[in-house]
């Protein structure tokens, strides 16, 4: 089965951890921008970000997009 990345659920993740987007960029040394353009879906995580991210707010790396089955014929 193959995904796509649907929304991303990383502002969510952030309510739910009690954190918000400055405190996260400040605990990973990223600008505030990046986290940002990271929700409006400007910018896709790359798998080394997401993890370190999914780490420091608590969550499985899953968590962090929508994921859209897609089936193959």
């Amino acid at each position: 089965m193959k995904f796509e990345l649907g929304r991303c659920l990383l502002n969510e993740r952030l309510i739910e951890a009690g954190m918000n987007i400055d405190e996260l960029a400040q605990l990973l040394f990223y600008k505030p921008e990046r986290i940002t353009d990271f929700i409006d879906k400007k910018r896709i995580m790359p798998l080394k970000i997401a993890i370190s991210i999914a780490d420091t707010i608590g969550c499985n790396v899953n968590a962090l997009y929508e994921l859209i089955s897609i089936e193959l014929s």
